[in-house]
């Protein structure tokens, strides 16, 4: 999918960055934990990796997709490090993933320097948040699997994500 074809209530926004494709090799980059730690994509290294991306923890739908990729983690166990991204501020995540019992997977912030959305095209200039998509990297930080959702407010397939990581395994 095109930079140029997400939508936000309708309304089209423009993405900073090109966007990730299948094939191509994960570049690294800095986000902060839940204690305002730097967190890199190498932490994750020698795992399949899923990052669930969201523009905001505090909305229906981002709360939504957290929560459903934190039951269908749970099936996975150490197999697979599913993150969930967005530009929250690390203590939003926190709060929410403490008060939802969130705990199947690893919460990351790209609020101080957007280096993940940069550098995989999902940073939505107009509003300084993460595009809504899912990102699956295998065991050599090759990109196996990108979907970007069309409309924001819309949520991400769930089932082909899913079903792309039980073929990896």
């Amino acid at each position: 999918m095109s930079n140029n074809k997400i939508t936000f209530g309708g309304n089209p926004v423009s993405m900073n960055g090109k966007l990730v494709q299948v094939g191509d090799k994960a570049k690294n980059f800095t986000v902060l934990d839940g204690s305002l730690q730097p967190t890199t994509l190498d932490k994750f290294e020698g795992k399949i990796k899923l990052l669930s991306i969201f523009p905001s923890i505090d909305t229906g739908v981002c709360s939504i997709q957290t929560k459903k990729f934190n039951e269908k983690a749970a099936k996975f166990g150490d197999k697979v490090a599913f993150i969930a991204l967005s530009a929250d501020l690390p203590f939003a995540l926190k709060r929410f993933c403490g008060a939802e019992g969130i705990d199947n997977l690893t919460p990351l912030s790209d609020h101080k320097d957007m280096d993940f959305g940069n550098k995989y095209g999902f940073h939505i200039n107009e509003l300084r948040l993460l595009t809504r998509g899912v990102i699956i990297i295998d065991q050599q930080n090759v990109v196996q699997y990108v979907e970007v959702v069309s409309e924001i407010g819309n949520e991400p397939n769930y089932e082909a994500a899913i079903a792309k990581l039980n073929k990896m395994i």
